[in-house]
């Protein structure tokens, strides 16, 4: 029988988040031999569970990737083979298991990571769509596609560093693309040399390619020489500098030119990987909003001069000066115009209002932090939400999700069957963040996987009872989207950065069997960052 490294994790999604041809290691690397013995066939049926059914194709790091089919959830997958034993097959093994553990819309969905005697296999998701370096080969993409992939991309790595991973294998073979356009990052395959400062800069990368058409070989410059053979160099002048991409080609917006060739600098910090997602984000927006077409974009420091240092370039500083003299006009206007109608009608006192970025007096509000940090939380501002009649002992021990140790947590009672046997709608645990905050992301790190769940934030944090609990998961609203049937790990980073948080609520509402063969619930740590 085959044996699966670590936690078997067949069951981690159910329905899309991909895995295609075209995403295979394109590092200078030599490709093991070919699959001789045990060599799969068409038909074949893999750990009792995965029939293979076509022979895509193999890859550059020597691995067959073959389209399949769960024939227990009747789900299309796609399983990549290699040799089992040694470096290389440990290696896609123990990667294929570590970026199981976070789930996030962008990132490729893994299943089944197994080492059998004569081969070991990946079971991936699979969905129809190409990679980044397929679609370019008709011509460099538009700017405004180009930065909404950026954008997918920096959003799935910044769910990655989250959890304190690093993906490693950020390039034009690795972004994928959906026939729905939803855009996804796989094959993950951080090494000693990867940092997230590499990761950030491979997003620069993929921009520079998405616009060119050609890999800028940032790893090269970064991680001792590893390059991407197989992709087509940038345009260099005669000493070597890479040519920006608005040299290379016509109609690439200047701020998109400066971001990409910032990120591409050696000589410049980058920014932590989820400022930088917002800011695509941003820039996304801005390709369909016109009047947001000439913001100026985010440029950063000299090493020198400190990390992540925002360097504003000359144009958008000579913006920023012109708008704060129309504002400071106007706030005069505003203050000789209710001076006036005091001295007409009135005996208050007008006064005149502060401007914005023109420091208040001792007491001044809330700066924010370039930075996300995690938000402190003790055990009294936790505790357990039931809409069940029975509230019983589970109710207790809630503290030990939030004591800083994945190796203890709370877990339910045990059920006869999924949905809680339809004893009540679901179980979670609220938040209590005692006052509103800022939210960035809120990660849950479950004892096991296959639970549905959602994020919900409200208003409202009555005693505990059934009445109250009803009450909360009622009114609360949700944050971002559900995940179903997902793994041990979850990310929510769907919050609106201009709205503030103060209660929130991790809701269950189904689980399948733990490792015991029981139904319960249970979660090891939360933790929250603002």
């Amino acid at each position: 029988m085959p044996s699966s490294t670590g936690p078997s994790i067949a069951t981690i999604i159910e329905g899309g988040r991909v895995t295609q041809v075209g995403e295979g290691q394109e590092a200078d690397e030599v490709a093991p031999p070919a699959l001789a013995f045990g060599a799969p066939a068409v038909g074949e049926v893999l750990a009792e569970r995965y029939e293979l059914a076509e022979h895509i194709n193999d890859d550059s790091a020597g691995r067959q990737v073959w389209r399949g089919v769960d024939v227990v959830l009747r789900r299309p997958v796609a399983v990549v083979l290699r040799y089992p034993g040694g470096d290389s097959a440990m290696e896609m093994l123990q990667a294929a298991v570590t970026a199981s553990r976070v789930i996030h819309p962008n990132l490729v969905g893994v299943y089944d990571a197994i080492d059998e005697e004569d081969r070991a296999y990946v079971v991936r998701e699979w969905v129809d769509g190409h990679s980044l370096r397929e679609l370019v080969t008709d011509g460099p993409l538009e700017p405004a596609r180009a930065t909404s992939i950026a954008h997918s991309v920096a959003g799935a790595i910044a769910a990655v560093h989250a959890t304190g991973m690093v993906h490693g294998n950020v390039h034009p073979g690795t972004v994928m693309v959906g026939d729905d356009g939803r855009v996804v990052l796989a094959d993950a395959r951080a090494d000693g040399a990867d940092t997230v400062e590499t990761d950030a800069r491979a997003v620069g990368g993929v921009l520079y390619f998405a616009l060119t058409g050609a890999w800028p070989h940032v790893e090269a410059n970064l991680s001792g020489g590893r390059g991407r053979s197989a992709l087509p160099d940038g345009v260099r002048d005669a000493n070597g500098a890479l040519a920006a991409p608005r040299q290379v080609r016509a109609g690439v917006p200047a701020y998109l030119d400066d971001l990409t060739m910032d990120l591409l600098d050696p000589q410049l910090a980058v920014p932590s990987v989820d400022v930088l997602a917002a800011e695509l984000g941003r820039l996304n927006a801005a390709a369909e909003e016109q009047y947001l077409d000439n913001s100026g974009p985010l440029r950063f420091a000299n090493h020198d001069e400190g990390v992540g240092a925002p360097a504003q370039p000359a144009g958008t500083r000579k913006i920023v000066a012109g708008v704060a003299a129309l504002l400071v006009i106007a706030l005069i206007g505003l203050y000789f115009g209710i001076n006036a109608l005091n001295d007409k009608g009135g005996t208050d006192t007008a006064t005149l209002p502060t401007s914005p970025g023109v420091s208040s007096p001792a007491g001044g509000g809330d700066t924010p932090a370039s930075q996300p940090q995690k938000i402190a939380i003790d055990g009294s501002s936790v505790r357990i939400v039931s809409t069940g009649s029975d509230r019983g002992e589970e109710l207790d021990g809630a503290a030990a999700v939030v004591d800083g140790d994945e190796n203890k947590g709370w877990e339910s009672d045990s059920y006869n069957g999924p949905k809680f046997a339809n004893l009540k709608s679901g179980m979670g645990v609220l938040i209590d963040l005692k006052e509103p905050r800022t939210v960035k992301s809120l990660t849950v790190h479950l004892a096991s996987g296959g639970v549905t769940a959602e994020l919900k934030s409200g208003d409202i944090n009555p005693a505990s009872s059934k009445a109250a609990d009803d009450q909360i998961v009622s009114t609360y609203k949700i944050v971002g989207e559900p995940y179903e049937r997902a793994g041990s790990n979850m990310t929510f980073s769907a919050f609106d950065a201009t709205q503030k948080y103060q209660y929130l609520l991790f809701w269950v509402t189904d689980m399948d069997k733990n490792a015991k063969g029981e139904y319960r619930l249970g979660i090891q740590e939360i933790t929250v960052q603002g």
